[in-house]
C-alpha cells in the first residue's frame, strides 16, 4: 500500500471509530469506497482493529478477519480480566502495594471495554518487593520474557498474556523532568477502597501521567492515533470534574502544555468530525504514519537530528552511557570497573537477543537515511 493509499484508509478508520463513539451507522456511499483489505492492515497499524470491526459488524458487512478480531478481542479482554485478577490477588495476599496503569484503566471508559485493544497488563509495584513479585510470576505460571535491571520487568503466558510490571514510571533515557518528576510517584497516589493494597490516581493526575506517556513515545518515535481516541474518550467521561488549573500547572511542570493542547483539539476535533485546518492537518499525518507505539524511522530520525546528522556519534551514544546510569541499571559493572570496557558489547548482545527485530531494523534505517 502505497503512503496515499494508507493515509485515506486511516481516514476512512478515523470515520468508522467516530460512528461508533456516537452511535451511529456509517453511511453505505463511504462503506462502498473503502478497500477492507487496507483498511484491516492500517487498523492493525494502530491497534484499532477491534473498534473498526464493531463499525463494520454495525453495518451488515461480513468479513472474517475483522469478525474475527472482534471476537478475538472479546476473548481476550475476558482472559486478561481473569489473569489480571489472579495476579493482584497474590500481591494482595502477599501485602504488596500496586497500581494499574493505563489501558487497564482507560478500557473502561470506551463504549466497549473490549474496543479498547492492549498488548499488555501494566502494574506498577513495590520496587523492594522485585523478588516476591519474581516468584508470584512464576507461581502463575508466567515466564519471564526480560528484566530491566529491576525497572521492567515482563511476564508472558500462553496464548496471549503479557504482564509488565514497573518498579517506576520514567527510567533512564527519559526525559529528566519526567523522572524527577515521577520519582516519588507513591506521594501522589490515593489508597482504593476495595482492597488493602491497591492505589490509583486520581482523575487529574491520571489525565498527567497518560499525555506525558504519550508526550515519551511522540517525542522518541512517535505514537498512533489509539493515543489520540484514549484522550477523547477520557476527557469525555471526565471533562466537566475535572480540575483544568491544576493539570495545566503540572503540565507546565513538565514542559508537556503546548503538547497536551494541541493533542487534546486535534483528538476532539478529529471525533466531532470538524474540518482540520493545515496545521491540524500536518500534525495528525505524524500520528497516521507513527503507528501505535511510533516506529523505527522516526525514532532514528529524532535522535540523529539531535546529533547533527552525525551517524557515528549517534552509534557511539547508543552504545556508551555515562556512570550514573550505568550504577543504576547495570550494578555489576559499576560494582567491578574492570568489567566496563566489555559492557557495550554485552549491550549490543543484550539488546540483540531480547529484540533482534528492533535493532536489525534500527541498523537499516540509520543508514538509509
Amino acid at each position: 500500500m502505497n503512503k496515499y493509499d494508507y493515509k485515506q484508509n486511516a481516514y476512512y478508520m478515523l470515520y468508522l471509530i467516530r460512528c461508533v463513539l456516537h452511535d451511529k451507522i456509517p453511511e453505505k456511499q463511504k462503506l462502498d469506497k473503502i478497500n477492507l483489505s487496507q483498511l484491516y492492515e492500517v487498523a492493525q497499524t494502530h491497534s484499532l482493529t477491534a473498534i473498526t470491526a464493531y463499525a463494520i459488524d454495525s453495518s451488515n458487512i461480513i468479513d472474517e478477519r475483522f469478525k474475527e478480531a472482534k471476537s478475538k478481542a472479546i476473548r481476550k479482554s475476558i482472559y486478561f480480566e481473569i489473569e489480571r485478577a489472579a495476579v493482584l490477588a497474590e500481591l494482595e495476599k502477599n501485602e504488596i502495594w500496586y497500581m494499574p496503569l493505563k489501558g487497564i484503566i482507560l478500557k473502561d471508559y470506551y463504549p466497549k471495554s473490549s474496543m479498547r485493544e492492549m498488548c499488555d497488563n501494566d502494574i506498577l509495584f513495590d520496587n523492594s518487593r522485585i523478588e516476591d513479585v519474581k516468584q508470584i510470576m512464576s507461581s502463575q505460571r508466567f515466564e519471564m520474557k526480560y528484566d530491566d535491571n529491576g525497572h521492567d520487568l515482563a511476564f508472558y503466558k500462553e496464548p496471549v498474556c503479557n504482564f509488565e510490571m514497573h518498579t517506576e514510571l520514567f527510567g533512564d533515557g527519559h526525559d529528566q523532568r519526567m523522572n524527577d518528576y515521577y520519582s516519588a510517584v507513591r506521594s501522589r497516589l490515593i489508597k482504593d477502597s476495595d482492597n488493602s493494597f491497591g492505589y490509583h490516581f486520581s482523575n487529574e493526575d491520571f489525565y498527567v501521567f497518560m499525555i506525558a506517556h504519550e508526550y515519551k513515545h511522540f517525542y522518541n518515535a512517535g505514537t498512533g492515533l489509539r493515543s489520540l481516541l484514549d484522550t477523547y474518550v477520557f476527557i469525555k467521561e471526565f471533562n466537566t470534574s475535572l480540575d483544568w488549573k491544576y493539570i495545566n500547572v503540572e503540565l507546565s511542570k513538565l514542559g508537556i502544555n503546548d503538547y497536551e493542547q494541541k493533542n487534546r483539539n486535534l483528538a476532539f476535533k478529529l471525533f466531532h468530525g470538524v474540518k482540520l485546518n493545515s496545521e491540524e492537518k500536518e500534525f495528525l499525518d505524524y500520528f497516521i504514519f507513527s503507528e501505535t507505539y511510533g516506529n523505527s524511522q522516526n525514532r532514528v530520525r529524532i535522535q540523529l537530528k539531535a546529533k547533527s546528522n552525525n551517524r557515528f556519534r549517534y552509534i557511539f551514544d547508543r552504545i556508551a552511557i555515562p556512570m550514573d546510569s550505568i550504577k543504576r541499571s547495570f550494578p555489576t559493572f559499576y560494582k567491578y570497573p574492570i568489567l566496563l570496557p566489555v559492557l557495550p558489547v554485552y549491550r549490543v548482545y543484550r539488546s540483540y537477543k531480547s529484540h533482534k527485530s528492533g535493532v536489525i531494523s534500527e541498523l537499516r534505517v540509520l543508514f538509509r537515511l
